[in-house]
């Protein structure tokens, strides 16, 4: 204590060495820091003098961010939204799909995504195409629904004629040479073998549920190519159905990270006028059907005890899909119908995730954490232009099938009971956080714009359909469920299905007021 009174002492007095050598050389140098010496006493909530005023971004009005369309002499739309960057996404879409395959061969739009990028009038081979798109830092992709093919590029904007004239010759020139179709054969009779054995059942039910739900028409129709068909479609039938579905009119040249008029230009020089590999532009057969809902029950009964693809034994499980009819994304019901699948939610069992990754959705909440035995239980809804389909997949071990039917049941009529409205904001945010952070990727901001411009001729921007959400109310949610809980329901089973219920006792239960199967007496077990 004394030495450190000592110490102080000396400071103070100025007695240190270091005092001294102060006394004796004067004032120490300091170092002349860059943000220091100049201005010195100048707050830093007050701009420098003498330094130019900073000239802020600013938004003027929508002008910069909105879509732009125009119509071409033949009827093609382009579409384009600027997005700034050294990279654009351009592509074709087309009206065009299983759905429109009912007076030809099943198959026929699976086999088309495979063949695409293949060799043209102007390209050899798809290598001659890929290293086209290489010069450019470009990749090709192409994307089969049940009533939109996409053709898409991605590559630096200085490509732009390059990539439009090159999709221009992949969608209007393909050459389909026998060897493509036979190596296109054998990549879709690998793709049904793998759909068939992969421990994911969910691609498989989808298809299930949409044959159950619109029996034989439309939607309803195959999206992969049957067995039976793979050695029937050629050539011939391709082209035949290329010629009616292929057509300007059906087509939408939509890009992002582009200038509209630019695209404009290229999009008349090497698709308009342009006599495709087929013959005639002129559409002869076109399927105009409306989608027809007709509820049912699809089932496959199969051993899925030998699953599991690694050393650790994956559980037997049977799969069960059931959905009602909800409403074409053309009308305003839909902005309430995704609010509420978003509010049912649900997963697998298993969720490393926390409130953000959907665990207090109603599927968690009321399903997997109260059931442990469930493996799986996820809302999904499908929409078109003309119908929709709201449906929960459930897995569970095959002796409990009865019990998770009934359980799901019970949660279709709840959804016409009461909304809390926590839970409904909860969804709404979710929503809208969700569209918003996907409509950060140039490719899915293109499917966008190519979607709505294809199917509305127009685009609702993201700050219009965020006030669509805000504005849905826990009536709207009562409203659609009720509507949708009175029509009849469609059912996918895949698995053991000894204890599946009845096609009408799931009717039955889907009509309760509180969602119960029919109760069923047995003399004997």
């Amino acid at each position: 204590m004394a030495a450190m009174v000592l110490a102080a002492t000396r400071l103070l007095r100025g007695s240190s060495s270091w005092g001294r050598s102060r006394l004796r050389f004067g004032t120490p140098a300091y170092r002349q820091f860059s943000s220091g010496g100049a201005y010195p006493n100048i707050p830093l909530s007050s701009p420098l003098p003498g330094v130019p005023k900073p000239v802020f971004a600013t938004v003027d009005g929508q002008e910069k961010f909105e879509t732009k369309i125009t119509t071409l002499d033949n009827g093609l739309r382009v579409a384009s939204q600027n997005k700034f960057g050294q990279f654009c996404t351009v592509g074709i879409l087309i009206n065009s799909g299983s759905r429109y395959e009912a007076k030809y061969l099943s198959g026929i739009a699976h086999f088309l995504e495979k063949l695409a990028f293949s060799s043209t009038d102007r390209f050899g081979s798809k290598d001659e195409i890929l290293l086209t798109l290489e010069k450019h830092g470009g990749i090709c992709d192409c994307q089969t629904s049940r009533d939109t093919t996409m053709y898409a590029v991605s590559a630096d904007s200085k490509g732009l004629e390059t990539v439009v004239g090159l999709l221009a010759d992949v969608v209007l020139h393909p050459q389909l040479t026998d060897e493509e179709i036979e190596m296109t054969r054998m990549a879709v009779q690998f793709e049904l073998e793998d759909l068939n054995m992969r421990p994911d059942p969910e691609p498989l039910l989808t298809e299930m549920i949409h044959e159950a739900a619109y029996r034989e028409n439309t939607v309803g129709l195959h999206r992969f190519c049957p067995t039976e068909n793979i050695a029937k479609i050629n050539r011939e039938v391709l082209y035949s159905y290329l010629r009616n579905y292929y057509t300007p009119d059906r087509m939408v040249l939509a890009g992002v990270g582009v200038e509209h008029e630019r695209l404009v230009e290229c999009a008349r020089k090497h698709l308009l006028g342009d006599r495709p590999a087929w013959g005639s532009e002129a559409a002869v057969q076109v399927d105009r059907s409306v989608a027809q809902y007709t509820g049912g029950i699809a089932k496959l009964e199969r051993d899925m005890s030998n699953v599991s693809l690694g050393p650790a034994p994956f559980p037997e499980l049977t799969h069960i899909m059931i959905g009602l009819e909800s409403c074409s994304f053309l009308e305003a019901d839909f902005i309430p119908f995704a609010v509420l699948n978003m509010m049912m939610g649900g997963g697998g069992s298993f969720s490393a995730g926390g409130p953000g990754k959907g665990m207090f959705t109603r599927l968690y909440l009321n399903v997997l954490n109260r059931h442990h035995w469930m493996y799986n239980a996820t809302s999904y809804h499908h929409s078109y232009e003309d119908t929709g389909l709201l449906c929960i997949h459930a897995s569970a071990d095959p002796r409990q099938v009865r019990e998770m039917v009934e359980i799901i049941t019970r949660e279709f009529v709840l959804m016409a009971g009461t909304v809390d409205v926590v839970e409904l904001e909860r969804a709404k945010t979710q929503l809208m956080s969700m569209l918003m952070m996907n409509l950060e990727a140039r490719p899915v901001i293109f499917e966008d714009v190519g979607r709505q411009v294809l199917a509305t001729r127009s685009r609702k921007l993201p700050h219009e359909l965020c006030a669509l959400i805000r504005d849905v109310k826990p009536e709207d949610i009562k409203r659609v469920a009720s509507k949708m809980l009175r029509g009849k329901p469609a059912v996918a089973a895949l698995g053991d299905l000894t204890d599946l219920p009845t096609y009408e006792h799931v009717q039955a239960a889907l009509s309760s007021k509180d969602g119960r199967l029919p109760r069923m007496y047995r003399l004997f077990r």
